[in-house]
């Protein structure tokens, strides 16, 4: 896993992993501390934070319920670990390597098991937004071939044939690589921001201006369709790292060599 290229100026702009499990007991002030006490070094700031979880049912109205969680921050405020009654969360908008991210994640799995291990796992996703910007891209279609790969620009690049200028799209593809995992691409031509720069996590580096960015929105998954495994680190870790092989392959497949050569590479 260490003989990728890293990729001095990486467009990815956020990069997190959920693992939803089944409700465990609340948290007393004791599994509280105890959690405080494993993050210290990594993660040293703490502060609840208030999610929103909305649940449709066939037939009702839309249910919103509201959890209030502890979530522990590095200082500079770009990397996170959020933890509720179903969900553990860690993400990061400082990415470097996959390896980084991985030990991360480890850490987390390896303090809620020390401290209120939950009955087993139902999903575990892995989710990377790319925002590539270039200095030539005015945002319409024919602007982004030198960058990105045609399977990507679609029926937008018939924008000559057309007779007028295409300047925002959109597209969806799920891809199936095995019994149940899935990973879903959203792309497309934007505007402005993909993660907002005001949000609860800090941008890491300067934030570039408001302008054109071609969003590659990468999200490996697995979901069980049968048992509920049981909660282990290992287990768990092995799975991260099948979710992560087809990230990386389906990027370097969209983007094209100008891009690595004249934006990825320069630092």
């Amino acid at each position: 896993m260490t003989d990728r290229e890293v990729y001095p100026n990486a467009p990815v702009v956020l990069v997190a992993c959920e693992v939803k499990f089944p409700t465990t007991a609340p948290m007393s002030p004791s599994h509280q501390r105890r959690l405080k006490e494993a993050f210290s070094r990594r993660f040293p700031l703490v502060k609840p934070v208030t999610r929103q979880t909305l649940t449709v049912t066939n037939g009702a109205p839309p249910e919103i319920s509201e959890e209030t969680v502890p979530r522990y921050t590095t200082r500079d405020r770009t990397s996170a670990v959020t933890i509720g009654a179903e969900s553990l969360v860690v993400e990061t908008t400082r990415y470097g390597r996959y390896e980084d991210f991985r030990d991360a994640v480890e850490l987390a799995l390896a303090a809620v098991i020390e401290v209120n291990r939950p009955d087993g796992f139902e999903r575990v996703g892995l989710r990377y937004i790319d925002e590539i910007r270039s200095p030539e891209a005015d945002g319409q279609a024919l602007s982004w071939t030198a960058w990105i790969d045609g399977s990507a620009i679609g029926p937008a690049g018939l924008s000559n044939e057309l007779g007028f200028p295409v300047r925002d799209w959109q597209g969806l593809v799920r891809f199936d690589p095995a019994e149940d995992r899935t990973v879903v691409l959203r792309y497309g031509s934007r505007e402005g921001y993909a993660v907002d720069p005001r949000g609860s996590l800090r941008r890491a580096g300067s934030i570039p201006e408001p302008g054109p960015y071609f969003l590659l929105d990468i999200d490996s998954f697995w979901e069980t369709s049968g048992d509920i495994p049981e909660f282990e680190a290992p287990a768990l870790i092995a799975l991260l790292d099948l979710l992560h092989a087809p990230v990386r392959s389906l990027f370097e497949s969209l983007i094209t060599e100008r891009l690595r050569k004249d934006v990825l590479r320069h630092a």
